[in-house]
């Protein structure tokens, strides 16, 4: 298949390229391939950190991979100046599970930190926030942002303190709980324009890169082979189903069988030589 005819033959309008929008996790992903951009986002969502600057940064990136097992794909992965681990995550679809899906990115993130082969390992783990930048209100309370850390049930002002910490942004929140700029950032996301700085230029490189033909090209292609895949495993099962529902019903065909040569007097020898089935199986009948 010509892979240029697929986005018109294959692919819902909201997901055409030239339909994407910043709430795509693949165009998110490469509009804040962006250095400044990256920068400045993490700026708007984590203000009290005062980050500097950003001493490492990937987008899509694949942690832990096997053949036996499955690893996960951060949007955006970066490091700060100070060290500290920010993954930034953009979720469109509610799947009901991202309470336990952080606990898989916040181990993967560990891990990842403890390649480096750190001394004193524990003392010197970096700090990991991890972000999930949501289109829907994951906790139906009406907040922006929701930030979770370990604290102690029985006393509530004290902090386990192990550096791990999570936020959800809600892009449909009513609460007045978050800067002006963030506010503008997310209404963005909804489809909402402003005359914000921040949001012109996010606008003008989502523009740029849906003028990216390699990009487009690298879409276009991933979403083909998730589609091959996803169909493929549907034929896989749909195969099975037949061949289960074949084995069924040849399975009742020797029951039938069976009863009705019961009736005419048959020895249970014969019958199981005939319908193959087994002495306990008749005994069922």
């Amino acid at each position: 298949m010509n892979i240029e005819k697929y986005s018109s033959l294959v692919l819902p309008e909201n997901k055409r390229w030239e339909n994407l929008t910043l709430a795509n996790d693949f165009m998110f992903g490469k509009v804040f391939q962006d250095l400044d951009l990256c920068l400045e986002l993490v700026r708007l969502i984590l203000p009290e950190l005062d980050i500097e600057r950003i001493t490492r940064h990937e987008h899509q990136k694949s942690a832990h991979e096997t053949l036996d097992t499955k690893g996960v794909r951060f949007d955006v992965y970066l490091h700060d100046d100070k060290g500290r681990i920010i993954i930034v995550e953009m979720q469109v679809a509610n799947n009901k599970n991202l309470p336990r899906r952080t606990r898989v990115y916040h181990s993967e993130a560990d891990l990842d930190a403890m390649d480096k082969n750190t001394p004193k390992l524990y003392k010197n783990m970096p700090e990991t926030i991890l972000i999930f930048i949501c289109a829907f209100d994951p906790f139906k309370r009406g907040r922006h942002i929701y930030t979770f850390r370990n604290i102690c049930v029985e006393e509530r002002d004290l902090f386990l303190d192990d550096g791990a910490s999570t936020i959800f942004l809600n892009t449909k929140g009513r609460d007045k709980d978050i800067s002006q700029e963030l506010k503008a950032f997310l209404d963005l996301l909804n489809g909402k324009s402003s005359d914000d700085d921040f949001v012109k230029r996010l606008e003008r490189r989502l523009s740029y890169a849906k003028q990216n033909k390699y990009w487009r090209q690298e879409y276009l292609l991933t979403e083909f082979e998730w589609n091959e895949a996803k169909a493929e495993s549907f034929e896989e099962g749909r195969e099975e189903g037949i061949a289960i529902g074949e084995e069924r019903g040849i399975l009742k065909a020797s029951f039938d069988i069976a009863k009705s040569m019961l009736k005419a007097g048959f020895d249970s020898m014969q019958i199981c030589a005939l319908t193959k089935l087994s002495l306990d199986d008749l005994k069922k009948l």
